[in-house]
């Protein structure tokens, strides 16, 4: 919502509404209906039926976006907030632990990136696509028998800690 003038929510104000949570956050009224269907943010309903957030949600929506940023699945991101308390907004000691453990899938995210950079002037039958016609760099198809996908390119996954 750049150049846009977002009134400011008072702080003061304990529970928000989807609007003002959206204009808060930068974040879209229909995402956070999104983010609810998925379990990630909660809302309690007037006798009118509309969406009240607690101010909390702020902190919240923040964490689900930078995790998204960083390329963390909802899944884990939703995993990772189901070990939090209901009763509070996430804090410094809460990210350090969640993004601790997902530091391994970062470090492989970077490395596959590293990877695609520095390989990325290559010809297309460096075995990315295991084509089997290209008798420089990927003789007989040797590649392809390392299995499917952009071998080359191709990063050993992190060990899974089954923890978000």
């Amino acid at each position: 919502m750049p150049g846009q003038v977002v009134e400011k929510v008072p702080w003061d104000h304990v529970e928000l509404s989807v609007g003002e949570v959206a204009a808060r956050s930068g974040v879209t009224v229909s995402a956070l209906h999104f983010y609810e269907r998925q379990g990630l943010i909660f809302s309690r309903r007037t006798t009118g039926n509309q969406r009240r957030y607690r101010r909390d949600v702020l902190r919240r929506v923040a964490f689900i976006r930078v995790s998204q940023r960083v390329g963390i699945p909802l899944a884990r991101i939703g995993a990772a907030l189901d070990t939090l308390p209901a009763d509070r907004a996430p804090n410094v000691r809460d990210w350090e632990r969640l993004s601790t453990a997902w530091r391994a899938d970062l470090d492989v995210r970077i490395e596959q990136l590293e990877h695609l950079r520095d390989d990325l002037t290559d010809c297309i039958g460096c075995g990315c696509l295991s084509l089997s016609r290209c008798v420089l760099a990927n003789p007989h198809d040797a590649l392809g028998d390392d299995g499917p996908g952009p071998r080359r390119l191709l990063v050993a996954p992190a060990a899974d800690d089954d923890g978000p």
